[in-house]
This record gives C-alpha cells, sequence and structure tokens, in this order.
C-alpha cells in the first residue's frame, strides 16, 4: 500500500513504540514496515489544489467580466451580441458540459477532480446565463432577488438530477444570496428589516436552514444533501452570530465606532451559550458536526473578546505571552486527549 510520508512517519512511530513496549517482536515490525511505502509525491492533493486554484480563478475571471461594464461595452461593440443571445449561448454550454460530466462519472469515476471542475464549470456558466437573462428582461425595476430565487429552482434541479452535492451547495448559497437581497428589498434599501441588520437577520436563516436539515435528515429523497445542508445551515448560523458578537445590532460602521465594544458584550454571551448547547447537544446525541462547530466558534468567540478587551490595554509582550500560553494550554490538552483516544482505538 502506498500512504502519504506524514502517515508513514505516523506508522514508523507507533511501530517503534509497541517493540518498545513489548507488543510487537521485531519480525512482526519488520512485517509491517514490508506492507507499505510512502509515496514520493502526494499526487492526489496537487490535483485538487490545482483544480480549487482553477475553479477560483474562473470565479474571479466571470466576476471580473460580469461587474467591468467597459469590458461589456467593448464585448458589445466587437460582437454586437445582445444579452438574449450570450444568456442563450451560455445556456447551452452548460448543458453540454452538464452532459459531458455525466458521462464522466459512469466511465471515468475515478476522475473525481476533473469531473468536478467540469460541473463547476457548467455551474458558472448556468449562473452567467441567468444574469444575462435578466439583463434581457430589464426593465428598470430593483426587484433582482426574484432572479436569484430562480437560480435557487434551476441549480436545485440540476443537482436532483445529476446527484451532485457540488451543485447543491450553490442551492444553499444562491438561497443565502436571495434571503438577503429580498429583506433588502422588502426593507426600501433601509438598512434594517424588521429591526434586524443584515447578521442578526442570517442568524434566523441559518437557525432555520439547520432545523429544516435536521427534520428531513430521515427522508430518503433528502438524504443524499442532509450532510452538506445541515453544514451550510450551521456554517450560516455560527459566522452570523460571531459577527453579531462584534458589530451587535448596528447598520453602519459609522455607528458602531460610537460605541465601546463592552457595551456589545450580550451578544457575544448569546453567541457562547449557543456554542455551549451545540457542544452538548453533539455530546449528547454523538454529533460530530455539531460538537465541532461549537467547539470552534467557542475558541473563536473567546479570542475575539481577548483581542477586543486586552489588545489596547495590556502591554504586547504580555499580550503575547498569555497567548503563547493559552494555545500552548491547548495543544497540551489536544495532545493527551488524541492519545486517550488513539489507545482506546
Amino acid at each position: 500500500m502506498k500512504i502519504d510520508q506524514e502517515k508513514s512517519d505516523f506508522l514508523e512511530e507507533m511501530l517503534q513504540h509497541w517493540q518498545e513496549e513489548q507488543l510487537l517482536s521485531e519480525d512482526d515490525v519488520k512485517r509491517l514496515q514490508g506492507s507499505y511505502e510512502a509515496k514520493s509525491f502526494d499526487w492526489r492533493r496537487l490535483a485538487q489544489y490545482s483544480f480549487w486554484i482553477a475553479m477560483a480563478c474562473g470565479v474571479i475571471s466571470l466576476g471580473a467580466l460580469l461587474v467591468d461594464n467597459q469590458i461589456l461595452d467593448y464585448l458589445r461593440k466587437l460582437y454586437d451580441t445582445p444579452d438574449g443571445m450570450i444568456s442563450l449561448l451560455s445556456a447551452a454550454a452548460a448543458a453540454l458540459l452538464y452532459w459531458l460530466s455525466f458521462k464522466r462519472r459512469k466511465s471515468l469515476p475515478m476522475e473525481i477532480f476533473s469531473n468536478d471542475a467540469i460541473i463547476f464549470t457548467a455551474v458558472m456558466l448556468t449562473a452567467n446565463a441567468i444574469a444575462y437573462l435578466g439583463k434581457a428582461i430589464d426593465t428598470g425595476g430593483t426587484h433582482f432577488s426574484l432572479l436569484i430565487l430562480f437560480s435557487v429552482f434551476i441549480y436545485a434541479i440540476l443537482a436532483n438530477i445529476f446527484k451532485s452535492r457540488l451543485i447543491w451547495i450553490f442551492v444553499l448559497i444562491s438561497l443565502g444570496a436571495w434571503f438577503g437581497t429580498e429583506t433588502g428589498y422588502l426593507s426600501r434599501g433601509n438598512l434594517y428589516f424588521l429591526g434586524m441588520n443584515y447578521p442578526l437577520r442570517f442568524v434566523l436563516f441559518g437557525l432555520v436552514l439547520t432545523l429544516v436539515s435536521l427534520l428531513l435528515r430521515k427522508v430518503k429523497a433528502f438524504d443524499y444533501f442532509y450532510q452538506t445542508t445541515y453544514v451550510s445551515g450551521m456554517l450560516y448560523l455560527f459566522v452570523s452570530l460571531w459577527l453579531l458578537s462584534v458589530f451587535g445590532n448596528f447598520g453602519t460602521l459609522d455607528q458602531w465606532y460610537g460605541i465601546k465594544q463592552i457595551s456589545l458584550f450580550y451578544w457575544a454571551i448569546i453567541s457562547a451559550v449557543v456554542c455551549v448547547i451545540s457542544i452538548l447537544a453533539g455530546l449528547k446525541y454523538r454529533d460530530d458536526i455539531s460538537r465541532e462547530f461549537g467547539i470552534t466558534f467557542l475558541f473563536l468567540n473567546l479570542y475575539t473578546r481577548y483581542f477586543e478587551y486586552f489588545w489596547d490595554s495590556w502591554h504586547k509582550a504580555l499580550f503575547f505571552c498569555v497567548l503563547a500560553a493559552s494555545f500552548w494550554f491547548i495543544g497540551r490538552r489536544a495532545e493527551k486527549i488524541w492519545n486517550v483516544e488513539f489507545l482506546k482505538k
């Protein structure tokens, strides 16, 4: 078996430890060492990162194209192509790539990253088609959140047809974008919707999305997308709570600059309480996602408060000394817990 160098080093260390503890003989260790071989280079990881970078560059390229009016005007002069035609061509190219990815998943299932890259490109072309469709039918209105809602349904249909979690992620991203723009439209451009700024709105959005995913987790048709939806809901919820603990329920940065950070302490308490509830629920129901989100954001909240309250009042040497000691303590405790869990296994 060919394994990563990191895993090979770990196995070497453990085999040496077991031999010292007389759990394995020297012959056993040599026999086990002969059953694996360290890879000279992790090509799988390089392929994964390369495709990620390629897809990220594609998104940046498309975004730059859509927002740069000079480029769009130049393309219009060069090709004189109507928005409707661009939308149609993008949709046709996306359909071709969806068909190609579907065929490749059947014939070349081992090329995971290549197939995902093709699907991702098709999704970007779908977004481009929807955007230019909106331009083509634009009558000067500002209710463009309806176009985003339309993309939610398109992506949801495609995700179910191709059984793709990658496309489902775009469903959830588009759903969040629709919620933000729709509440902004309903508030007539006001920074508050029903007295809530954007972070507080997305706390509710993330909570609803998380609860819906938990309620539907036993529905067979939803089972394939359950974990993706659950993680996305938790991400919306906890990131919004963290932003709320930093900025409070203020609509502008000018309002936020005018208050002392200590006055937002109650938002930090609410955020910490939700983290503790998530940890306890994760421990009780053996839910690793809930537990890890709670632990991660509890630490993030604690260190955020530390920077907020002590950055200006403490000498920097003392500040970083305490910071180093806290991370050393966490590392030591984590190392002991890891050792206990490994020995149990």
